[in-house]
């Protein structure tokens, strides 16, 4: 099992510290593929209520040839 799976129990929640109030967690989901094929992902996962089209960005070219990605940032509070 990897070790960044494995709870640290020496971080127990800390009551006075604001630091961790005001830290978020950035989540990134990435669609790579043709820009077709990268589209109809984007507005199937926003059919299905995962996240509208207009929260990804605009499909950018990719690392091979005819490939495009679009990424998904979510930010959250840590726990």
């Amino acid at each position: 099992m990897s070790q960044e799976f494995v709870p640290d129990d020496n971080l127990s929640a800390r009551p006075n510290d604001t630091s961790a109030v005001s830290e978020q967690e950035v989540v990134r989901i990435t669609v790579a593929g043709s820009r077709a094929a990268v589209l109809e992902t984007i507005h199937t996962l926003c059919r299905l209520g995962f996240a509208p089209v207009g929260d990804w960005s605009p499909p950018q070219r990719g690392a091979k040839p005819g490939q495009v990605i679009s990424v998904l940032i979510r930010r959250s509070r840590k726990a």
